[in-house]
């Protein structure tokens, strides 16, 4: 067995309810003027408000910024930034989905330590530690709020960027599956399948070990079994529970195994055509699965049978959320394939697959995807 190094941190409080505890755990931390990064999408439902007046009661004064939107670019977090700054703050609550999460950290790195994001791509690139912050998820999805990571895209280029330092954890993830009901049934579709192919390619990366085969094998089974469930009756909280610890189960394999094609595959997808991630993922993942089975194939067993099971429970499933099982379902030229390949291989998180990804390799996936 090989060694590996784990660090347990969120702090994590989970159950039906716990935002009225924000406050409260926010008070334990320090926090005394702190921005509340949420989305304009967010800002239409009840729950800023509700998260707004529990922090009020605990004597905490915020203040909301959500001049953003879905895959948060530089310039936004430049605003962020200055939005901050005049603000004299001392802690930030990313409060929604990835973005807003993201968006969080991001704005924290350059808040703290000047510059642009860009000047942080890569790890511990920060010489200053980054202000206190809490992730509260709205979704059950990217797992950010388990994540060192800020995922940004270059405004120009629409590049991700992949920003980190262990300062840029959140100190408290609070886990809320209330707070999941109000999302669009589309929503729910692509946010819970992109927190499945964080359990599946995390369960088979070059970089897992054992304690991330814990979190991606968990995450997978509370996944798989509450997917259609969700969908079927959105307001069904224990199933809404599962998805939720399920995303974030998925979010600490990441932290410590990272991901694989799928997603070098998908992000091309998402910077050329604007694909939302779940539905690039959900094109991408089955292929990429068939592409590794024979070079994993007793990891992929622990999850799902085999590969080729596995592999059609996911098309299944994304069926299943009204998502695109082809790339030709959603109107990509096939003449741009050999280019989308050349574009996968410049994603970082190819590195990590477990059978050696190229262009080459790339170009079959997309085809098999096709």
């Amino acid at each position: 067995m090989e060694s590996f190094e784990y660090r347990p941190e969120p702090r994590v409080v989970f159950g039906r309810g716990a935002l009225d505890r924000l406050g409260e755990l926010a008070k334990e931390l320090g926090f005394e003027r702190t921005v509340l990064t949420a989305d304009s999408g967010l800002l239409a439902t009840s729950h800023v408000d509700r998260a707004l007046g529990v922090l009020s009661r605990a004597g905490i004064e915020v203040f909301v910024f959500s001049d953003f939107a879905e895959n948060p670019d530089t310039d936004m977090v430049e605003r962020g930034r200055a939005f901050a700054a005049s603000k004299n703050i001392d802690s930030l609550i990313g409060f929604g989905g990835g973005s807003s999460m993201d968006c969080a950290k991001a704005v924290n790195f350059v808040l703290t330590n000047g510059g642009v994001i860009s000047d942080y791509v890569g790890f511990a690139k920060n010489k200053e530690p980054l202000l206190p912050m809490i992730g509260v998820p709205t979704t059950s999805g990217t797992g950010s709020e388990a994540q060192s990571y800020a995922l940004i895209s270059d405004a120009k280029t629409h590049v991700k960027m992949a920003c980190s330092d262990l300062t840029s954890r959140f100190r408290l993830a609070l886990l809320d599956p209330e707070l999941t009901v109000s999302q669009p049934t589309a929503v729910t579709a692509i946010t819970g399948y992109d927190a499945l192919a964080h359990a599946v390619e995390t369960a088979v990366t070059t970089k897992r070990n054992a304690m991330s085969d814990l979190y991606s094998r968990e995450a997978f089974r509370l996944l798989n079994g509450n997917y259609a469930r969700v969908l079927e009756e959105p307001e069904d909280l224990e199933a809404r529970s599962a998805m939720q610890l399920g995303a974030f189960y998925a979010g600490v394999a990441i932290e410590n195994s990272m991901l694989g094609a799928t997603h070098a595959c998908a992000n091309p997808l998402t910077q050329r055509y604007g694909t939302a991630h779940g539905r690039a993922i959900a094109m991408c993942l089955p292929s990429v699965v068939r592409f590794n089975t024979d070079r994993v194939a007793q990891d992929y067993a622990a999850l799902h049978q085999d590969g080729a099971s596995l592999a059609s429970r996911l098309e299944e499933l994304a069926e299943l959320g009204g998502l695109p099982r082809r790339l030709r379902d959603d109107g990509i030229p096939e003449e741009d394939l050999p280019s989308l390949a050349r574009a996968a291989t410049k994603q970082w998180t190819g590195n990590f697959n477990p059978r050696p990804f190229d262009e080459a390799a790339a170009l079959e996936i997309y085809r098999c995807a096709y």
